[in-house]
């Protein structure tokens, strides 16, 4: 008998789709996941044909419903910091830092580390029945992979302190209204508007976007005379890129680009 794949890949139309599988738990986020889903992602990160990612969540009620608690109460401090707090920051950041554009669709609850996968993904969207948290402080703990530090530079502060100081989830309308997500969408509809997306992404060219998505990531951390220096420069590499004059061409001569990622 062969062992269930914690993280289903598929790819459609140049767009890959990353399922976490574990619905009898509602997706919860254990080490063994993590690692499974590290080299999923990096799988589509090398595949030339993948130019979009698309992450969600198996079954009716979970996108993630945050960290696995029957494995983390066996921890303690330097245990829990060298292993699994390891495996978690570095697997969030490897989102974070991926140079392929990358869409939530958000099926169902994304508890705990659920809206701190999230908070590393380009563009979100929600099934009207999702409801957000970062509930830790009921635990007696607070986000720790990475959410304290990514939802504090995304929204409102006052937001974001309330969410994590009160720790009680939200409903997928308040988590747009807050700028944690994009926008509702039917729950039946909400794969399919995720892959349109994605669609339309994916045809626009891979290296520009790669390039354009280094800009933001790295600008975001810079003052912003030096991230502007930046900009100029990667604009520059942009204007060497085969597809720039071919989407300039093509606008001038009225037609569809054909871009080649070159």
């Amino acid at each position: 008998m062969t062992e269930r794949s914690l993280v289903l890949t598929e790819v459609r139309e140049n767009v890959g789709i990353l399922t976490i599988n574990r619905p009898e738990v509602h997706n919860a986020l254990s080490t063994p996941l993590l690692l499974e889903l590290e080299q999923a992602l990096l799988q589509f990160e090398r595949d030339s044909q993948v130019h979009v990612i698309v992450v969600t969540g198996a079954g009716d009620k979970a996108f993630v419903a945050g960290g696995d608690l029957s494995e983390m109460t066996a921890r303690h401090g330097i245990a829990h910091y060298e292993e699994f707090g390891e495996d978690i920051h570095r697997v969030m950041r490897r989102f974070e830092a991926c140079d392929k554009p990358t869409i939530a669709a958000v099926n169902g609850w994304a508890l705990g580390g659920g809206t701190e996968l999230l908070l590393s993904l380009d563009i979100r969207l929600l099934a009207e029945t999702a409801q957000l948290a970062l509930p830790e402080i009921g635990l007696g703990l607070f986000p720790g992979a990475g959410g304290s530090q990514r939802i504090i530079r995304q929204i409102a502060p006052c937001f974001a302190k309330e969410l994590m100081f009160v720790g009680e989830r939200i409903s997928a309308q308040d988590a747009v209204r807050m700028g944690l997500a994009n926008r509702v969408v039917a729950k039946e509809r909400l794969l399919d508007e995720a892959l349109e997306l994605a669609r339309k992404i994916a045809r626009k060219s891979p290296l520009v976007l790669k390039l354009l998505k280094r800009t933001l990531r790295d600008g975001a951390e810079m003052p912003l005379t030096v991230a502007l220096a930046h900009e100029q420069a990667m604009i520059g590499l942009v204007f060497d890129t085969a597809d720039a004059h071919e989407g300039m061409t093509a606008f001038l001569e009225k037609r569809q680009a054909n871009f080649t990622g070159r």
